[in-house]
C-alpha cells in the first residue's frame, strides 16, 4: 500500500529556520481514500492545524490542546466514519487539511506501548518469526500495533497469565469507542504519525492479540524493570 512514510525511529533534527511545515491536503485525502479502498478501514476527518500569528494552533481553538490537529472535531465522529472510498473523498474534499483518524473496535484494535518497548518487541517478533500487523509510531514516542478487534476485554488476563500484574506494564488497548491518528497526520509541531510497519498485502490478515502479547509484555516488563532500577536510591558512598 503506497501510503506516506515508514518510520525511521531516529527522529530528524528540529527545523531551525522557523518555517512552519505544511500538512498537504492531497496526501491526507489520498491516504484516507487508500485506507478505505485498499484496507476496508473506516476513516473520518478530525481537526487540523491553522497558522495564527505565525504559530500553529489546533482548529479546535484550545491553546493547550493535547493533540493539536489530530483529534475528533465533534462528539458525532463515530457516525461520520465511513468505509467508502467515495465517502472519504467527499469528506476530505470539504476539509482537505483535516487529520486522518481511524476508529478502533471495528476492523481492528490497537495495542499501545512506548516507542522503546515497541522497538524491542518488533526485534523480538522478528527473531521469533512472529508476523505483526501494521504498526504506527507517533510523535509522542508511542507505538500502536494493529490487531483483530476484541483486544481490550482479554488483555489483562493475557498479561496476568504471563506473570505480570496488568497495571505494572505500560501496555493498553484501544478498542470500541476510541480512535487512532493515521499517517501522514501531523500532531502540532512534534511531527507526523508514521508507519513503523506499513500496511501491505502480507499483513492484510491482522494478528490476534494472543499472537503479539508475549513479545509486547516482555518488552514492557523489561522497560518497567529498567525504570525501577533508575528510580532505586543509591546507597551513600563510603568516605
Amino acid at each position: 500500500m503506497g501510503v506516506t512514510g515508514e518510520a525511521r525511529i531516529a527522529r530528524p533534527p528540529a527545523d531551525r529556520t522557523g518555517r512552519i511545515p505544511q500538512q498537504r491536503g492531497d496526501q491526507l485525502l489520498d491516504s484516507a481514500v487508500r485506507y478505505a479502498r485498499e484496507r476496508h478501514w473506516d476513516v473520518f476527518p478530525g481537526t487540523w492545524l491553522e497558522v495564527l500569528g505565525g504559530a500553529e494552533r489546533c482548529s479546535c481553538g484550545s491553546a493547550d490542546c493535547p493533540a493539536p490537529g489530530a483529534h475528533a472535531a465533534g462528539a458525532d465522529w463515530a457516525a461520520q466514519a465511513t468505509g467508502s472510498a467515495v465517502g472519504a473523498r467527499r469528506l476530505w474534499a470539504a476539509r482537505p487539511t483535516a487529520s486522518v483518524l481511524l476508529p478502533t473496535g471495528r476492523a481492528f484494535d490497537a495495542l499501545e506501548v512506548s516507542e522503546s518497548a515497541g522497538c524491542l518487541a518488533l526485534a523480538r517478533m522478528d527473531r521469533l518469526k512472529v508476523a505483526p500487523g501494521p504498526v504506527t509510531c507517533t510523535p509522542h514516542r508511542r507505538m500502536l500495533f494493529f490487531v483483530l478487534p476484541g483486544a481490550g476485554p482479554k488483555l489483562d488476563d493475557l498479561v496476568r497469565g504471563l506473570g505480570w500484574p496488568p497495571h505494572s506494564l505500560d501496555l493498553c488497548a484501544r478498542g470500541e469507542g476510541d480512535y487512532v491518528a493515521a499517517p501522514p497526520t501531523r500532531i502540532g509541531g512534534r511531527g507526523a504519525v508514521q508507519w513503523a510497519r506499513r500496511p501491505t498485502t502480507a499483513n492484510r490478515w491482522l494478528p490476534d492479540t494472543e499472537d503479539l502479547i508475549g513479545a509486547l509484555a516482555y518488552a514492557c516488563g523489561r522497560e518497567a524493570a529498567a525504570e525501577r532500577t533508575r528510580e532505586r536510591p543509591r546507597p551513600p558512598r563510603r568516605t
